[in-house]
C-alpha cells in the first residue's frame, strides 16, 4: 500500500514537473516571438525590420572608402610652425603665381600658424558658398524638407481646379520618389498617383491645372551674374519648384542624378514645366487634364491639400550644394534664409541675411562684399580670415555640422574627387573649391597624421599662369597633414 501511494505521489510530481517545464517553454517561446515581432515593427532596438532601407548613392569613381572622422587636437601633437612657414615661402616663390594672393593656416582653436597678405580682400569664387552655408545652417531647421503640394481649389465634379504649389524644391523628379538620391527625392509621379486617388474618391475625373510660383517674388537674379553665366548653364534663378534644377536635355533615366557634373541649358519657365510634367503623370493615373500642355499660372493656391511630396532634408541639399559647387542651390539657401529672417525677398535681401547672420556668429566680415550668395557674380571680395573663421566655427558648433560634412573630400567626393593633391593626403582634406577664369581658391580643414585638425584658406586672383597657381595651392594644402 505504501509503495502504491509513493508511486502515485511520484507520478503526480513528474506530471507537475512536466507541466511546469512545458509552461516555461511556452512562455519562453511567446517572449521570443513577441520580441521578434516588436523588433520587426521597430518598437524595440534590434537587427530585424520590415521598413525599407535606403543608401546614398555616389558615382563609382568616388566609392573608395569613408573619409576619416574629424578629431580634436591631441595633447602633445605640436605643430611644426617652421615647416608651415617654409611651405608658405615655397608657395610665394612659385613662378607664375603672381602677387594677388592671400592665405592663412590656423590650428582648430584659432591660433595662426602662418598667413600672407591676409589683410588684402580678394575675389573668392565659389568658396563664398561656405559663408552662405554657415548662415543658412544656423538659421534654418536643417532636418526640415521642402514640400510640393497638390491643392484642390474647387470640388465640383463638373468644374474642378487643381493647383500645384511649391515651396522651393528645385530637385523634383519626373517619376516616383527616389529615396536613394537627393535630386529626385520627391517625385511628381508619386504626387500624381496620390492626387489621382484622392480625386477618384471624390468622383472627380477631370480637372484644370494651375501652378503657383510666387515664393521668391519678382526679383530673383543677382545683378551682373550674366557676366559669368553667358550660356545660362551655371545658374538657375530660384523658383518655387523645378525638375532637375530646370536642366533640359538630360536623357532619362539618369544613373547618378546627384553627380552634378552635367551642365545643360535651362528651361525658360521651370515651374510651368514642372506643372506640365505633373499634368502628364495625372493623365497616366486616369485624370483628364484639360490644359495639360499649358497649365495656368496663379498667384493664389487656396483649398484642400490632396497630396504632398517631400524633398530631401535641407542638410542633404546643402551637402549636395557644397560638394557640387551648385550656384543655384547656394542662392536658394540665401533666399530661404532671408525669408526665415524677414529680410527683403530679393538677391540683395539674401546677401543681407547672410552677412548679418555671420556677424552674429562672430565671423570677421570686415571688407566683405557679396555680389551674390554663390561667388559666381563678379564683384565679390573678402579677406581669407573670413573663410577661415567660418571653417573654425563649423568645427566647433554642432549646428554647423552640415557645412563640415558637405565639403568635398580630396580624392573621394565632389569637385575635389579627381583633384589629386597628394596621394598621402587623400581622404584627409575637406575643401570647398573655387574656380573662375581669374580665380583659384580653396578653403577647408585637414586632419593631421599626428593628430588634430588645421583650418586653411587660400585665394589667388589674376595669376600669371592659372594652371601653375592651382598646382601651387594644391601643393601647399596637400602638405599640411604632415606638419
Amino acid at each position: 500500500m505504501g509503495d502504491r501511494h509513493q508511486l502515485r505521489t511520484t507520478r503526480r510530481r513528474q506530471i507537475k514537473r512536466r507541466w511546469r517545464v512545458a509552461l516555461a517553454a511556452l512562455v519562453a517561446a511567446v517572449l521570443v516571438v513577441g520580441c521578434a515581432c516588436m523588433d520587426l515593427a521597430d518598437l524595440v532596438p534590434g537587427p530585424l525590420t520590415l521598413a525599407k532601407t535606403s543608401h546614398s548613392s555616389v558615382p563609382p569613381a568616388v566609392i573608395t572608402g569613408e573619409p576619416p572622422t574629424l578629431a580634436a587636437d591631441k595633447p602633445g601633437s605640436a605643430v611644426d610652425a617652421g615647416r608651415v612657414q617654409q611651405l608658405v615661402s615655397d608657395f610665394a616663390d612659385t613662378p607664375g603665381l603672381g602677387n594677388a594672393y592671400s592665405l592663412v593656416v590656423r590650428q582648430a582653436d584659432g591660433r595662426v600658424l602662418a598667413q600672407k597678405n591676409a589683410d588684402q580682400a580678394r575675389q573668392p569664387a565659389s568658396t563664398m558658398k561656405t559663408l552662405t552655408a554657415a548662415a543658412a545652417a544656423s538659421v534654418l531647421d536643417m532636418s526640415s524638407q521642402l514640400d510640393t503640394e497638390a491643392v484642390l481649389n474647387s470640388s465640383s465634379p463638373s468644374q474642378a481646379t487643381l493647383i500645384l504649389r511649391g515651396h522651393g524644391d528645385m530637385l523634383l523628379g519626373v517619376a516616383k520618389d527616389d529615396p536613394l538620391h537627393v535630386n529626385g527625392r520627391a517625385g511628381l509621379g508619386t504626387l500624381a498617383e496620390e492626387t489621382a486617388q484622392a480625386l477618384h474618391q471624390r468622383r472627380i475625373g477631370r480637372v484644370t491645372l494651375a501652378y503657383q510660383d510666387t515664393l521668391f517674388g519678382d526679383d530673383r537674379t543677382p545683378k551682373g551674374i550674366e557676366a559669368n553665366n553667358t550660356d545660362g548653364i551655371y545658374f538657375q534663378e530660384p523658383v518655387a519648384m523645378a525638375v532637375d534644377e530646370a536642366r533640359q536635355g538630360r536623357v532619362e533615366p539618369v544613373a547618378y542624378p546627384d553627380a552634378g557634373e552635367v551642365y545643360l541649358t535651362r528651361v525658360q519657365n521651370p515651374a510651368g514645366a514642372a506643372a506640365a510634367v505633373f499634368a502628364s503623370r495625372l493623365m497616366e493615373s486616369g485624370i483628364q487634364v484639360d490644359n495639360a500642355l499649358e497649365p495656368e499660372q496663379t498667384d493664389h493656391a487656396q483649398g484642400r491639400v490632396l497630396a504632398r511630396i517631400h524633398s530631401a532634408r535641407l542638410s542633404e541639399i546643402m551637402s549636395l550644394m557644397l560638394r557640387n559647387s551648385d550656384n543655384s542651390l547656394a542662392e536658394l539657401f540665401g533666399r530661404l534664409t532671408a525669408l526665415a529672417l524677414g529680410m527683403p525677398n530679393s538677391p540683395a535681401g539674401a546677401v543681407k541675411a547672410v552677412t548679418s547672420t555671420l556677424n552674429k556668429l562672430g565671423v570677421d566680415t570686415a571688407d566683405l562684399k557679396m555680389a551674390d550668395c554663390s561667388g559666381l557674380t563678379p564683384g565679390s571680395s573678402l579677406k581669407v580670415g573670413t573663410l577661415a573663421d567660418v571653417q573654425q566655427l563649423a568645427l566647433s558648433e554642432k549646428g554647423l555640422t552640415p557645412l563640415v560634412k558637405g565639403l568635398s573630400v580630396v580624392g573621394l567626393t565632389g569637385t575635389a574627387a579627381g583633384r589629386k593633391i597628394d596621394n598621402q593626403a587623400d581622404g584627409l582634406i575637406r575643401v570647398k573649391t573655387g574656380t573662375l577664369d581669374n580665380v583659384t581658391s580653396l578653403a577647408g580643414n585637414v586632419i593631421r597624421s599626428s593628430g588634430g585638425v588645421l583650418v586653411f584658406a587660400v585665394v589667388v586672383n589674376d595669376p600669371e599662369d592659372v594652371a601653375v597657381a592651382r598646382q601651387a595651392v594644391d601643393t601647399l594644402v596637400g602638405s599640411l597633414d604632415r606638419i
